[in-house]
């Protein structure tokens, strides 16, 4: 074999040593590329993955929120009928309680119609009857009585005082006094009223034209003693307003304006709206 065959057929070492160096980085290089590739690929898919899994968790979000609102429109819209509704029950409820007080105090009223009557068909059964003495029953003549002519029977003994008549006759005769201008008759009526009947409906209207009557009668002690009885004792009474009105209009007639102006600045923070707050205005000069 000569020797110029021998060297294409059998390169020199060095050269063969070099074409293999170059030769692996290229294929090493190429594999590198392609596992890149492959992962980038896998990346793209879980990426994809990942973006369809967000827009199915995006549209059940969707979904959950449309129902909560709807439940919270639900709940708002039964919490407000129930409010009417408490509401509408709360109005009865305070009408029922008004009639159940009308009603109370009418019974109790009667009731006491029917105790002054009772009282009087009691006294007049206990008036005693006149009867025959032991010396006529006998056949006897009566023994003539001092001061009487011989024969003639002796006047029966009184019987006992019949105590009056009921809450709206003793109240509105003392009423029919105040109208009258008869102050004294009217104090002492209203005053045995409240007596007899202190319970009575009438019974703050009583107390009340009492303090009228002493104001009337120009005695203002008696008077502001009696609006205070009224404000203290009957507190719920529509007569207040007027009667703190009235109690300064009779502190001013005894000289104490500061008094006065108290219990006329009372009625006007208390009952702004009532017709003695607007008295109460006028009289301390204010608008």
């Amino acid at each position: 074999m000569s020797a110029s065959m021998t060297k294409r057929l059998f390169p020199p070492l060095p050269a063969l040593i070099l074409s293999l160096l170059l030769a692996a980085p290229a294929s090493a290089a190429n594999k590198e590329h392609q596992q890149l590739m492959a992962d980038l690929r896998m990346l793209q898919e879980q990426s994809q993955l990942l973006q369809n899994m967000l827009g199915t968790l995006a549209d059940a979000l969707k979904a959950v929120n449309a129902r909560l609102d709807q439940q919270a429109e639900a709940t708002r819209k039964t919490v407000a009928d129930e409010k009417l509704l408490i509401d509408a029950l709360t109005k009865d409820l305070g009408i029922v309680r008004e009639k159940v007080d009308d009603n109370n105090v009418r019974v109790g009223s009667l009731a006491q119609e029917v105790d002054a009557l009772r009282q009087l068909v009691q006294q007049a059964l206990a008036r005693p009857a006149v009867a025959p003495s032991e010396g006529a029953a006998a056949g006897g003549a009566e023994p003539p009585v001092a001061g009487t002519t011989p024969g003639a029977s002796a006047p029966p003994a009184p019987g006992p005082r019949l105590s009056g008549a009921s809450p709206t006759k003793t109240y509105e005769q003392a009423y029919g006094d105040y109208v009258a201008g008869l102050w004294d008759l009217a104090i002492d009526g209203f005053e045995a009223f409240l007596k007899d009947f202190p319970t009575a409906t009438q019974a703050d209207d009583a107390q009340y034209f009492i303090g009228r009557s002493n104001l009337q009668d120009a005695k203002y002690d008696k008077a502001v003693e009696a609006f205070d009885k009224v404000i203290r004792n009957y507190s719920k009474s529509n007569n207040v307003p007027s009667a703190y009105y009235l109690k300064g209009v009779a502190l001013r007639s005894l000289k104490r304006m500061d008094n006065a102006r108290e219990a006329w600045n009372t009625v006007i923070k208390t009952y702004p709206d009532s017709p003695a707050a607007s008295q109460a205005k006028q009289a301390l000069g204010r608008p």
